[in-house]
């Protein structure tokens, strides 16, 4: 597929998505994102398709060896050129009523940034319309954004001024699977206990004991994934699963430096 964008029609707003091996949904991302100014790709050694599917819709693709969730975004973030940025993963689509809000902020120039709803698609279904949806700072002024690179994981932009949190919703695919999602939940875990050490946090007996059954209360009835039936049940538990994990893992660390000095 040709890329068939014209800049001088289309969206003033730069696009940076951070890849490896994404080209299971690469190509249904950038087709939502096709009426913008630029798209930029920051790969870092992709062995799949990834690279010929983002040059096929006109990105500019960029190879930049793995630095670390916010200093890779960070590095995507200072290769846009346009005024505005929107940051994506390479398996999340944005939708129409997203591009609308988004050229609404472009001409009111209101809010410095806008949060997104993004609703998970979990085991090939998306979650019913009670349960409660997460949302995300994904577009800003990029002279006003930056990200913490000291962030290991759940990076997110930082953004001076007034912002907006929006009704419209983006769809993310990179959860639909069980393995995948307790794959990623594995790495975040590591890397949100290893940022907590870092910041002399530590463990608990209390949060050991707690962090599980606290989670699945918040996810199951708080977050209302009650009402997405047999996934909601089972996303809570993975959930749950995560926050105990993250405190176990601090735990280790902490028990790893006291072996150290022994």
């Amino acid at each position: 597929m040709m890329n068939t964008r014209s800049i001088d029609k289309a969206i003033p707003v730069s696009v940076f998505i951070v890849t490896l091996n994404e080209q299971q949904y690469l190509a249904q991302v950038l087709e939502s994102v096709k009426n913008f100014a630029e798209i930029i790709v920051v790969d870092s050694g992709s062995s799949d398709n990834t690279v010929s599917i983002a040059e096929s819709f006109g990105a500019k693709v960029y190879h930049q060896d793995w630095l670390g969730f916010a200093k890779q975004k960070q590095f995507a973030l200072e290769k846009c050129t346009q005024k505005w940025a929107l940051n994506l993963d390479g398996d999340e689509i944005l939708t129409r009523e997203c591009i609308a809000e988004i050229v609404k902020q472009i001409e009111t120039q209101k809010y410095s940034s806008v949060r997104f709803l993004r609703d998970d698609i979990f085991i090939y279904k998306k979650s019913a319309s009670l349960t409660r949806k997460d949302n995300h700072l994904r577009f800003f002024q990029r002279d006003k954004a930056n990200f913490d690179k000291q962030q290991l994981v759940h990076e997110s932009a930082q953004v001076e001024g007034a912002e907006l949190k929006s009704n419209a919703t983006f769809i993310h695919h990179g959860y639909n699977e069980i393995q995948t999602l307790v794959l990623k939940t594995n790495t975040y875990s590591t890397l949100k206990a290893e940022e907590k050490f870092s910041k002399g946090k530590q463990a608990s007996i209390g949060k050991l004991f707690l962090a599980f059954p606290v989670a699945f209360i918040r996810e199951y009835l708080l977050h209302r994934k009650i009402f997405s039936g047999r996934r909601g049940f089972i996303l809570s538990m993975i959930n749950a699963q995560y926050a105990f994990i993250k405190e176990a893992k601090l735990f280790e660390l902490a028990e790893k430096q006291k072996y150290h000095q022994d």
